[in-house]
């Protein structure tokens, strides 16, 4: 909705300017929404006497806050690397979503308390025409500043602005909630008031438990999904002079810091000065596409020696008879004075159950059985992330 207007707010500007500028304009954008919003929701309450009405207006008071911890984090981040932080300072915006979280979470607690109390000590509410409009108003509100935030998310790629969307649809439920049990209470007269401030409390320790997750997964760090391993081996996919690829490692210190390594193969008849141009060509290209800091590895292979292609087919169509979907790589064959010697590695899929244990063992044997007598050497890997 808001996505085109962002984009010509920050036209003209760095990736990094333009992250701060629209991250910045987010966070005055809540500050003041966020802020108003409690004035309107803490009106109502204290007319009515809802304990619902005003656990819904300290959210939106820790939602200021959470703004506040916004602006500061997108201002912290924007700062360039130092000798201390060689990779920048992007990492505060997981901080401070961090900070929001923890907010989110006391504020819950304190109004489960709150609520709990006035379900044993119910009192009669004040409510009226007024105090539904400013609840509806109310949500109109939130469901606008919901669309701004998941706009300027989806533009800059900000989780904690994906978070803000998400909380600001939350608030959207937990107000319909307080508006539902002030209409019940106007029109029936049973005092529902302390058990929707339950619910809404109860609703306002979870989503804060969840933001806490998320931001602990993206401190520590943790897998690429899907869609972005898809697209990173989209582009492996179309370097013909490459043999092959594997033992992806991605590491965010930031939302436009991306730093990765792979292993790809390439013949080992090439001089160092090809096997460089070739690495140093796809790094260039992961850089100027993924914005990713990519390294190469180079795995030579023996492509020219027929031997060494026969034992490679070889076990490569063993490996395949037990369809169990098995992938190999950093294959080697060492003709020693007395033994040959064959090393690889086997990316083990998920649901495969078979311990590492009887897998190299029956691999061994089937090898030693269609190849011949060798030194055979197999490493297990089940948590490749790449599929090829």
């Amino acid at each position: 909705m808001f996505t085109k207007w962002l984009e010509s707010y920050a036209e003209h500007h760095t990736i990094e300017k333009k992250r701060l500028r629209i991250g910045l304009l987010a966070g005055v954008i809540g500050l003041i929404s966020n802020l108003l919003l409690f004035i309107v929701k803490l009106a109502a309450g204290w007319l009515s006497g809802s304990v619902s009405i005003m656990t819904d207006a300290i959210n939106s008071l820790s939602d200021t806050a959470s703004s506040i911890l916004t602006l500061l984090g997108f201002k912290a981040a924007s700062k360039p690397p130092d000798k201390e932080h060689p990779y920048g300072h992007e990492r505060f915006e997981y901080i401070s979503g961090l900070l929001v979280s923890t907010i989110i979470i006391f504020v819950g607690f304190q109004f489960l308390t709150t609520s709990v109390e006035r379900i044993f000590n119910s009192t009669a509410l004040a409510s009226g025409p007024l105090i539904f409009v400013l609840l509806t108003v109310s949500i109109f509100a939130k469901i606008i500043q919901g669309l701004f935030y998941k706009s300027a998310a989806t533009t800059i790629h900000s989780n904690t602005l994906r978070g803000a969307a998400q909380d600001s649809l939350n608030d959207v439920y937990t107000t319909i909630i307080v508006l539902l049990a002030s209409l019940i209470e106007f029109f029936t007269g049973l005092t529902v008031d302390g058990y929707a401030g339950a619910i809404l409390a109860i609703f306002i320790i979870y989503s804060g438990i969840n933001m806490i997750r998320d931001s602990m997964d993206d401190l520590l760090g943790s897998r690429p999904n899907e869609k972005e391993l898809s697209e990173i081996q989209a582009h492996f996919d179309q370097f013909d002079a490459i043999l092959g690829y594997h033992d992806l490692l991605v590491h965010n210190y930031g939302p436009n810091k991306t730093y990765a390594s792979i292993h790809i193969e390439v013949d080992d008849s090439w001089t160092l000065t090809e096997a460089h141009e070739v690495s140093d060509y796809i790094e260039k290209h992961f850089k100027d596409e993924l914005g990713i800091d990519l390294i190469c590895h180079l795995d030579p292979i023996a492509v020219q020696n027929e031997e060494h292609t026969r034992i490679y087919r070889e076990v490569k169509a063993i490996l395949k008879s037990y369809q169990l979907n098995l992938k190999f790589h950093d294959f080697r064959v060492e003709e020693g004075p007395e033994n040959v010697k064959i090393s690889f590695d086997i990316d083990v899929p998920e649901d495969i159950t078979t311990s590492n244990e009887q897998l190299v063992k029956v691999i061994k044997q089937d090898i030693s059985e269609n190849v011949g007598e060798a030194e055979i050497e197999i490493t297990v890997d089940r948590l490749s992330l790449l599929k090829h």
